[in-house]
């Protein structure tokens, strides 16, 4: 638990989940991983009820008699929410409320929750509220009771409890502010767009570090701003839990003689992540689709990752971004077992690194990996520059790695890595 205040607003939750056989092998996680996520919006597990089922009930999601132990156990515990793993349609949010009385929340809700109180930016509080609202919509009968259990952190839906808004707006207003929210996140993408083809014009290649939450993203972007840039102002927020950060974060990494790069640090992905979610982050994450490398970052240490790595593949596959190349970072090597420890940074061809974000000698190999992707169309040239052509030299002094540079009488000579383009682009003063 967070702190004193923190803790005494904790409140009490009853966790449900039905297991179909659709998934079995990953059942007992996706259940461990709710009381994480209950864990991360103030909630204290504090009984487990699950059901083994041959598929779900269409009316309440778990058996009628599974129904009736979850009452009693819910009244026995004095629980103030029941949360269930799945996402529940309308009519079973319903029907359960009637059953059971108490407050209700499924996975895809408690997710919100939690966006909700990361939010910081404009941009990312309105991309959760639509999403909120988009979700409210075909669910207001029966929902009030698992609203009024706390107010929102941010705009039009903050002031008071989520459940009185819900007495306040009908349908038609619900859809009128989600066409308000989308309007306004629309003109913030454009702003974003041109934002990304300004930087893009600059020639700096761009890599997105994206994968699971909270497997060290903003650990390792702090990290680089520390090596890179000594300049705590840039740093970003960085928390051990999920969800820490939801803004999508771009800052200028300078590693020298002009091989700089952009690091973008995006919202990260999870099990079940709500398809609403993803659509409304989708400008969010657009540094991914626009990155010349994406740095898939992996928790090594966590038993799971390789379902992980499983869900943000199919989260890029989703968002239309699998062609784009990826180097895997497994971090956290640092915090293994001893069966699992392995030797970091250690590079295993040229797509995959074994480190600990904590380490300096780890982060260096990470950048030099990224280097030589990013910069891998650079060719060594020399060319003789007339003194009359300054903007040429200029050009390059800016946009290259320069090697030698030197005076002779007919101008200057320059040798330097330069890009391809550029080599073919200033041919006629290439020296034989």
């Amino acid at each position: 638990m967070e702190n004193k205040t923190e803790m005494e607003t904790w409140e009490t939750v009853l966790l449900v989940g039905a297991d179909d056989g659709t998934d079995s092998a990953n059942f007992q996680y996706s259940m461990d991983e709710l009381a994480s996520l209950a864990r991360a919006c103030f909630m204290e597990p504090v009984g487990v009820i699950t059901q083994r089922m041959e598929s779900i009930n269409k009316g309440l999601y778990i058996g009628t008699g599974k129904v009736s132990e979850v009452k009693e156990a819910a009244e026995h515990l004095e629980v103030d929410v029941i949360v269930f793993d799945n996402s529940l349609s309308p009519s079973q949010l319903r029907n359960l409320q009637k059953e059971l009385k108490r407050p209700i929340l499924d996975r895809t809700s408690l997710i919100l929750d939690i966006f909700e109180r990361r939010a910081r930016t404009r941009e990312a509080k309105l991309q959760v509220e639509c999403a909120k609202l988009k979700y409210l919509l075909p669910r207001l009968v029966g929902m009030h009771e698992a609203l009024t259990r706390q107010g929102g952190t941010s705009g039009s839906m903050s002031s008071r409890g989520a459940g009185e808004k819900k007495l306040e707006l009908d349908r038609r207003r619900i859809e009128q502010r989600i066409t308000e929210l989308s309007k306004e996140l629309e003109e913030i993408s454009c702003e974003k767009q041109v934002q990304s083809k300004r930087r893009r014009s600059d020639g700096i290649p761009l890599i997105a570090m994206m994968g699971y939450t909270n497997a060290g993203k903003s650990t390792i972007m702090n990290a680089m701003i520390d090596i890179y840039m000594k300049n705590e102002e840039k740093k970003v927020l960085e928390k051990d839990m999920l969800f820490a950060t939801l803004d999508t974060t771009v800052r200028r990494i300078n590693t020298g003689n002009n091989r700089d790069f952009l690091l973008s640090d995006t919202v990260g992905f999870i099990h079940k992540l709500p398809h609403g979610l993803v659509k409304a982050f989708r400008s969010t994450l657009s540094e991914v689709l626009n990155a010349d490398l994406l740095l898939q970052v992996v928790d090594y240490s966590d038993e799971n990752f390789k379902e992980h790595m499983r869900v943000a593949k199919e989260t890029l596959e989703e968002l239309g971004a699998g062609e784009i190349p990826v180097i895997t970072v497994f971090n956290k090597a640092d915090k293994c077992g001893e069966e699992e420890k392995i030797k970091y940074p250690q590079i295993i061809g040229d797509d995959k690194i074994y480190i600990s974000a904590k380490d300096e000698e780890s982060l260096k190999a990470l950048t030099d990996m990224v280097l030589n992707h990013v910069y891998a169309d650079f060719q060594t040239a020399e060319f003789l520059l007339p003194y009359e052509k300054g903007n040429i030299l200029s050009y390059f002094m800016e946009h290259s790695h320069v090697l030698e540079r030197k005076y002779e009488e007919k101008g200057t000579i320059l040798c330097v890595k330069c890009h391809k383009a550029d080599k073919e682009k200033y041919a006629e003063f290439l020296r034989s």
